[in-house]
């Protein structure tokens, strides 16, 4: 199955929590931070102004963001994981 998303939405995996910290300290489950590091898997058309205009999306598929910290719907689909946020939810683009 594949996602598409509508309107402004953006379908994204998050990145992978980090098992380590940097001086070395395994992390237990508990103690590992959620990941605001996600990459773009889908990105829907873009939202309508006030005039029905298309305003395009201004991050597009395999681009890696930046994203609010609890945002979006988390979905299963083929064993695994996505969120769905809205743009507005993505606070940048990683370069």
């Amino acid at each position: 199955m594949k996602l598409k998303p509508l309107g402004d939405k953006i379908v994204i995996k998050m990145a992978e929590a980090e098992e380590t910290t940097k001086s070395g300290i395994i992390l237990a489950g508990a103690a590992k931070e959620k990941p605001q590091f996600a990459y773009v898997i889908e990105v829907g058309p873009g939202s309508r102004d006030e005039n029905g205009k298309l305003v395009p999306m201004e991050v597009k598929k395999g681009d890696k963001v930046i994203t609010s910290k609890y945002s979006g719907t988390e979905i299963k689909l083929d064993g695994e994981e996505y969120i769905v946020v809205r743009q507005n939810d993505i606070l940048c683009v990683v370069e």
